[in-house]
């Protein structure tokens, strides 16, 4: 059996801190994150995008960006609505959810953009 790592994380290192189980991943290409916004839009789930400010991104509240994008089924209107994101708060670490409306939660929330990096690059 393989000896599990300690993943080295600190509170000084802003790029060392994870948030969540996909944020020990990459950096998503732009061809990976349009394959999570077609699977959420697929699900029939509502895609929301928000942001925060990496030294606060370890609280529970995070900006909304705009309201959910309900009844949204075009990729290109949620990646440019990432990017618009992105360029408002350049800054800002920003994720991707999809609410299931059905179940009344969220159906996945996944980090797609940390300080440093273009999403979907």
């Amino acid at each position: 059996m393989t000896a599990i790592q300690d993943y080295r994380s600190s509170l000084d290192d802003a790029r060392s801190r994870r948030y969540g189980t996909f944020s020990y991943l990459p950096e998503m290409d732009g061809a990976r994150l349009r394959t999570l916004v077609d699977y959420v839009i697929a699900k029939g789930w509502t895609p929301a995008i928000e942001h925060s400010e990496p030294e606060h991104a370890g609280g529970s509240y995070w900006y909304m960006w705009k309201l959910p994008l309900f009844a949204e089924r075009s990729v290109d209107a949620v990646l440019d609505e990432v990017k618009a994101c992105h360029r408002e708060h350049p800054g800002h670490m920003i994720r991707l959810m999809g609410y299931d409306n059905r179940r009344q939660t969220q159906g996945t929330c996944v980090t797609i953009h940390r300080p440093g990096h273009r999403p979907g690059a």
